[in-house]
């Protein structure tokens, strides 16, 4: 269950970067809101992942679907280069979280 938590507070890290961006330096209350709403709930998950996940591990998997999930959003929705440079330490990132995975007990 701890893996999930761990998920689902990266997918939530990706929700207040996107807010962040879209609060346009908090001057627009809605996307503010849901800023403070998605940071709140992703550290809460972390914390609870963490109590069965190494502190280590969790925290580098939890960056790492952040990074990779506003990398993303921003390519996707915001038109930023998806060069093969950039997709390839992307790709690289990923592959790290999954061995992480793999390696932790």
């Amino acid at each position: 269950m701890a893996w999930i938590y761990l998920i689902i507070a990266g997918l939530f890290e990706v929700g207040f970067t996107s807010c962040l961006k879209l609060s346009n330096n908090f001057t627009n209350l809605k996307w503010s809101i849901g800023f403070f709403i998605c940071i709140t709930v992703s550290f809460l998950l972390l914390n609870k992942a963490i109590q069965d996940i190494p502190i280590g591990t969790g925290y580098a998997v939890w960056t790492g679907i952040g990074a990779v999930g506003t990398v993303l959003i921003g390519i996707i929705l915001y038109k930023e280069p998806s060069d093969f440079l950039r997709l390839f330490f992307i790709f690289t990132l990923i592959a790290s979280i999954i061995g992480l995975k793999v390696v932790s007990k």
